[in-house]
């Protein structure tokens, strides 16, 4: 199942009329795109960047290093990056499985399954993508462990839960100088069947959010703020049992947030926002909630997924510049 990209529309890239006009016109991309395999195109575009390659110096090769943002260290300070990773993965519960993800990914494995723009996904010349969110490495993996699940026990409510630190690039452009072109991602995901009264939704949405709790906690936050959103009539009694299962936990509040207009079309049912305190604000440092990537991957609208993501570089930064002023944050 694909989504609808209107930027696929010629007429609606002026720099790609240009490249196409100097080149024969837009015969040249559906041949390219569509008119030879996969295995032939790869040949090509190997042989293409190995003729670029060859004619570049060391002195171009330092250039691009200078101003290439995709290539630069990140500013985060590695022992701050590594305290805050261990903070995470000390607050994980043992029933999830860390695994070692592979740094690039299948072409479409973001856009195929979500409302993602391939262009801001950087594709290989090998015909595979760099991983631009860990949360979609885990999904495949997962749905992969489902299937072989109900295919020796066609009901099998049996659950998949993995979780991985990854560093991962994005190909937008941001004026912000505060985005990264690439940052550390600390995702959860839970696989599982539907087995009634929203259950699953219930049970794995509270323990992705009571991980999130201790783990902010863990890294240096003083107050978590949850933000949830509904975004069908059918999810509100699942948010409101979960506000009580976590009105009990300290330093954290959980409010619902109907307001919300991003996720809308990639999360299904509901999602969330999670927000520590700095200097009298909140600030977003993680994202999460249900999608149906696994129905699509399995093809079985029974099976439920539910996603987490955490940026590992925005709480490290957050807390260590709180630390070093000594500030406390407001009360929740």
């Amino acid at each position: 199942m694909r989504r609808d990209d209107p930027g696929r529309d010629i007429s609606a890239n002026p720099a790609l009329r240009r490249v196409l006009g100097r080149l024969g016109g837009p015969e040249l991309l559906d041949l390219l795109s569509s008119g030879v395999s996969g295995g032939d195109l790869t040949t090509l575009l190997l042989e293409v960047f190995r003729r670029r390659a060859d004619r570049l110096s060391p002195a171009e090769v330092m250039r691009r290093y200078r101003s290439d943002r995709f290539v630069a260290p990140a500013p985060t300070s590695f022992t701050a990056l590594r305290r805050t990773e261990d903070a995470l993965l000390s607050a994980l519960p043992d029933a999830f499985e860390m695994l070692v993800l592979a740094p690039v990914l299948p072409l479409a494995a973001h856009s195929s399954v979500a409302t993602v723009d391939p262009r801001k996904v950087i594709a290989t010349v090998r015909g595979s993508e760099v991983a631009a969110d860990p949360t979609n490495a885990l999904a495949l993996e997962a749905s992969l462990r489902r299937s072989l699940a109900l295919a020796a026990a066609p009901r099998s409510p049996a659950l998949v839960r993995l979780a991985a630190s990854q560093r991962v690039a994005r190909a937008q452009h941001f004026g912000d100088p505060g985005m990264l072109a690439h940052f550390q991602i600390f995702g959860l995901v839970t696989a599982g069947r539907d087995t009634g009264n929203r259950s699953f939704e219930h049970q794995q949405l509270a323990e992705h959010l009571r991980f999130a709790a201790a783990a902010l906690a863990a890294a240096g936050a003083q107050y978590t703020q949850v933000r949830l959103t509904c975004l069908e009539d059918a999810s509100r009694p699942v948010i409101e049992r979960v506000r009580g299962d976590l009105a009990a936990l300290p330093a954290i509040s959980v409010v619902e947030d109907p307001e919300r207009t991003t996720g809308r079309g990639y999360y299904t049912g509901m999602c969330f926002k999670i927000y520590t305190s700095v200097e009298d604000q909140y600030l977003e440092v993680a994202d999460g909630g249900f999608v149906d990537w696994s129905q699509l991957l399995t093809g079985n609208r029974k099976e439920r997924l539910l996603i987490s993501g955490f940026g590992v570089d925005r709480i490290a930064d957050i807390h260590r510049t709180e630390a070093a002023s000594g500030g406390a944050g407001p009360n929740a």
